[in-house]
């Protein structure tokens, strides 16, 4: 008994531990790519031998390279990290859930979506092999895999407010899975990733009624403390990097017309926040 207590407390401690080596190893990652990208080459002439450098040329680096075709590499690969930060947003939920050992009144929607859009993704990234969409999106369907895991373990097979049962979200994220996993070996490849890239327009057009759901509560009630401000910037770069990416270089409209949406409405919740902030407007004050 003694063992099983011990463990039980150690277990968020090393979700802790776990998260915040991850998140350190991602920021160490995102400034060795900046670094990397604009930092001159070894081959790159001094600013001071004006004779050989030719105004204008494409091949010549100064101190910083931002021609346009430069930029759209780093959003690209700047993007699946940003992905991966979204996705571990939850984490710290789900840690309270673990410490709790209850789920309250919170939904297991969330992370049976993450698992099944993830894999969406994943299948579209591979069927056009896009490395950078189905890698992070890879990464979503192992953390929403955990958080599916962990809520389930802590709010019994018999809760129905989740909204549903346990049994049928496991049967509609199965049903999704393989139904994406049958289109490639039935379908031609074109056509299977584009029906696969419409369903994934269709999951995140869905994904994004909640938080439009919630701009709507804020207006009513005049206040914004119910928008996390450090998840709403993650999403916000999230969504401008990968509308970068899907509309000049990827030219994909089931990347670019998505996250289009999704700033538009991180875009919103900031300018929300900033109007309103986190003020508590009082029931039945004077107006």
């Amino acid at each position: 008994t003694m063992n099983t207590s011990k463990t039980a407390v150690m277990n968020p401690k090393l979700a802790a531990l776990l998260s915040t080596l991850a998140l350190s190893s991602m920021a160490t990652h995102l400034f060795l790519l900046i670094a990397i990208h604009f930092l001159p080459s070894s081959n790159a002439q001094h600013p001071e031998d004006k004779d050989s450098i030719a105004v204008g040329s494409s091949t010549t680096t100064l101190f910083f390279d931002f021609t346009w075709p430069s930029f759209l590499n780093l959003c690209d690969r700047l993007a699946p990290y940003c992905g991966v930060l979204c996705f571990l947003a939850p984490l710290p939920t789900i840690r309270q859930v673990s410490a709790a050992k209850t789920v309250g009144n919170l939904p297991l929607l969330p992370y049976s979506s993450m698992v099944s859009n993830g894999f969406v993704w994943v299948m579209y990234g591979l069927l056009k092999d896009l490395p950078s969409v189905w890698m992070s999106n890879l990464m979503g369907v192992a953390l929403g895999s955990y958080y599916f895991f962990v809520f389930t373990r802590h709010c019994g097979p018999l809760a129905v407010n989740l909204p549903g049962t346990v049994s049928q979200h496991l049967k509609g994220a199965s049903g999704i899975i393989l139904f994406n996993l049958m289109l490639p070996g039935v379908l031609t490849k074109d056509f299977s990733s584009d029906i696969i890239g419409k369903e994934g327009v269709v999951f995140c057009i869905v994904l994004f009624a909640s938080p439009l759901a919630a701009l709507k509560h804020v207006i009513l009630t005049k206040s914004a403390v119910s928008i996390p401000l450090p998840f709403t910037l993650a999403c916000t770069l999230n969504c401008a990097l990968w509308s970068t990416v899907g509309l000049w270089k990827m030219r994909d409209f089931n990347i670019y017309f998505p996250n289009l949406l999704g700033l538009s409405c991180a875009l919103a919740q900031l300018g929300l926040k900033g109007i309103y902030g986190n003020q508590v407007v009082k029931a039945g004050l004077p107006k």
